[in-house]
């Protein structure tokens, strides 16, 4: 059965104080609402780990991951922070290939094989994401672009390696804009993402595979984008900033 996995974005956002706070509440409430069988990942800027790690403590379910890592295992790469560090520290999962590392720091597939093979080496599970452009999208070329991510960044995988691998489909038009992409378009894209696996390592591991949406989603749409066949939760942006909203996407499976 495929794992269902709710993982917070928290971006550049957050003093020390205000993480200390929503990772306790968050804590606390997946605690007392008693909330099983959905993984929930915190993914905190990098000087939270600790302190967000501590917090989190033994609390089964929930899980630390960062927003990035080097594609070096170590060396003189000022201002760089390595996979090997975040497993060090505590982090289980990684974000990789996020629509805004690719934009702004002009991150290319080639890039990000290489990240994603050095977050695999050190025992940390990536959130690999892909998604298209609302230029694309109106083009009608969404599907392929996408495939073309997977294709060029984790292909290149072992069917043992891509196994370890959570996919997050980002339809980019929908990230920070109050759009989302209707239940029936994330089906769409996360199906097609599937069958795309299924043509490379077959149908058990494309089955096996945890596929995330991750545009906008929040307390009001979960319920629905969650209740689709190939839907297994949520990569969460704004609403991860949110105790409250946060444990509501969780429990709407």
């Amino acid at each position: 059965m495929r794992k269902k996995i709710v993982a917070g974005n928290w971006k550049m956002n957050l003093t020390y104080d205000e993480g200390q706070k929503l990772t306790s509440e968050i804590v606390n409430m997946y605690k007392d609402e008693s909330i099983k069988d959905v993984i929930a990942v915190l993914n905190p800027p990098f000087p939270h780990l600790l302190p967000v790690k501590k917090l989190i403590g033994d609390t089964s379910g929930i899980l630390l991951g960062a927003q990035n890592c080097s594609d070096k295992e170590s060396g003189a790469f000022t201002g760089e922070v390595s996979a090997k560090i975040l497993a060090s520290f505590g982090a289980s999962y990684v974000i990789l290939g996020h629509s805004e590392r690719r934009e702004y720091f002009k991150e290319s597939n080639d890039l990000l094989t290489a990240k994603v093979k050095q977050a695999l080496a050190n025992g940390l599970t990536p959130i690999f994401c892909c998604g298209e452009s609302l230029e694309i999208r109106m083009a009608g070329t969404h599907e392929a672009n996408v495939k073309f991510q997977l294709t060029e960044s984790l292909f290149d995988l072992s069917p043992e390696d891509f196994s370890k691998v959570v996919i997050a489909y980002e339809p980019i038009w929908a990230i920070g804009t109050g759009k989302t992409a209707t239940a029936d378009q994330a089906q769409e894209m996360h199906l097609a993402l599937r069958r795309h696996i299924a043509s490379k390592y077959g149908k058990d591991i494309a089955n096996a595979t945890s596929i995330l949406y991750g545009g906008s989603a929040n307390p009001g749409n979960a319920k629905e984008l969650f209740s689709k066949p190939d839907v297994d939760g949520g990569l969460i942006g704004g609403a991860s900033l949110k105790s409250r909203d946060f444990i509501e996407i969780i429990k709407s499976f």
